[in-house]
């Protein structure tokens, strides 16, 4: 076996930096992992330790506003583009031409975009939670995919994405929330997936009725901690690296719809996928909803090569189940690619 050792890095350029964990071999296949809100590369530790031990070289940056990675003061900094550009000029710092690109959260349509603008740059690409031509094109496009039966548009407008829409009418307010207690909010949110929770409507739909994710409370309160998905060290490490950069960064993901949607208009081929995909949904994830809604139906048309798993998890799929995302990762990848899997292996 390779060492499983992860390893801190930072690479400054004249315009932007970016701090980045890595493992495994640098000779061995590249694989990206690009975390979502409100997380850091530390999200991917148990697929870092899992999948550099079989040999890959195993790459999980900071986004631009996270962790050590450039802070930048202006919404349309965060758009996609921008974000693209920050992992490609990544990858050509570490002289990789072709990677597998794995993203969860706001991290799936960061490699999603990379796939339909770069193919070029992807061997394949993986999704946890957030299904292709989702988020790339806009909250409109997403509102419109909205099970209507659960979420009736005279009561959620916007469905499950209510709190996106909170974001564009109130973003100081959502922002300043979090920021009052960046420590309980990540205990709050990193929680296992609830199966009573199943078929109802998520709370995620209720934030502009409430008048903000925790009404008037005006911060996230103090609930236990869930051992099964995040440590003390690690919930400390998330809590001070967002109490010190805020959150207008990671906020400022949600204020780019018609950015990202511009953008996503000019994908190679129509948007239409070639390369091996693999998709796995989270079963009790009720905002990200792929299992009972119509949320996957444009991946489906659009990815030629597809793979679809379940895993019974919540959002937090790659913390919450490490073991069933490894599995379901070492699996695809020998068998779509056993000629990378066999230069990687130990």
């Amino acid at each position: 076996m390779q060492s499983t050792a992860i390893t801190e890095h930072v690479v400054e350029g004249p315009e932007h930096t970016t701090f980045y964990r890595a493992s495994g071999p640098e000779d061995g296949t590249t694989i990206f992992f690009v975390h979502g809100w409100p997380e850091l590369s530390l999200s991917w530790r148990h697929q870092l330790a899992a999948l550099g031990s079989l040999g890959f070289r195993c790459i999980a940056p900071d986004l631009r506003g996270y962790g050590g990675s450039t802070v930048y003061t202006d919404h349309a900094d965060y758009a996609l583009e921008h974000v693209v550009g920050d992992l490609l000029a990544l990858a050509d710092h570490l002289d990789v031409e072709r990677a597998i690109w794995v993203g969860h959260d706001w991290g799936s349509p960061v490699v999603w975009s990379i796939a339909s603008h770069h193919p070029d740059r992807c061997h394949g690409v993986v999704s946890l939670c957030v299904p292709y031509r989702t988020l790339e094109l806009g909250l409109e496009h997403v509102i419109a995919l909205v099970n209507r039966e659960r979420y009736p548009a005279s009561t959620y407008p916007a469905g499950q994405w209510e709190y996106m829409r909170f974001y564009e009418e109130r973003f100081d307010d959502a922002r300043l929330t979090f920021e009052a207690n960046p420590y309980n909010l990540v205990k709050l949110l990193f929680r296992k997936g609830d199966p009573a929770g199943f078929g109802q409507p998520a709370a995620t739909s209720m934030t502009r009725v409430n008048g903000g994710w925790f009404g008037s409370l005006g911060q996230a309160p103090d609930v236990p901690r869930d051992d099964d998905v995040v440590s003390e060290n690690d919930l400390t490490e998330y809590a001070n690296h967002l109490d010190r950069n805020g959150f207008f960064g990671p906020d400022s993901y949600y204020m780019n719809h018609a950015r990202n949607a511009e953008y996503s208009a000019t994908a190679l081929d129509d948007g239409v996928l070639h390369l091996p995909v693999l998709f796995l949904a989270a079963q009790y994830d009720y905002v990200c909803d792929a299992i009972t809604s119509d949320l996957a139906l444009p991946m489906r048309e659009r990815c030629r090569d597809l793979t679809e798993h379940v895993v019974y998890s919540g959002h937090w799929m790659a913390q919450e189940r490490p073991l069933d995302v490894n599995s379901f990762l070492a699996r695809w990848l020998a068998t779509r690619f056993p000629q990378l899997w066999l230069t990687s292996s130990p």
